[in-house]
């Protein structure tokens, strides 16, 4: 399995998910709030408000999350199946 697209590709989804919830809750904030009250409790210094900076901040915060947990779930399928 490819560790860098498996990084690049769960990072991209994540990262996308979080701004697709920021961008709705600055629009309708009564949207996601749960959902982004829990990303805060994950990402240190995020605050989710209604501001575009606050998104981006998320945002790129999904993006690296996500991107060490595909990097760390390829690297260890790798493993795993060289072992067997």
């Amino acid at each position: 399995m490819n560790i860098r697209a498996l990084a690049l590709s769960f990072g991209s989804i994540w990262a996308a998910s979080v701004l697709f919830v920021g961008l709705a809750h600055v629009v309708w904030p009564s949207y996601g709030g749960t959902f982004l009250d829990l990303t805060a409790s994950i990402y240190p210094g995020f605050h989710p408000s209604n501001s575009l900076g606050a998104v981006i901040v998320g945002t790129l915060y999904a993006f690296v999350d996500g991107g060490v947990g595909g990097a760390i779930f390829a690297w260890l399928y790798n493993r795993l199946g060289a072992a067997a």
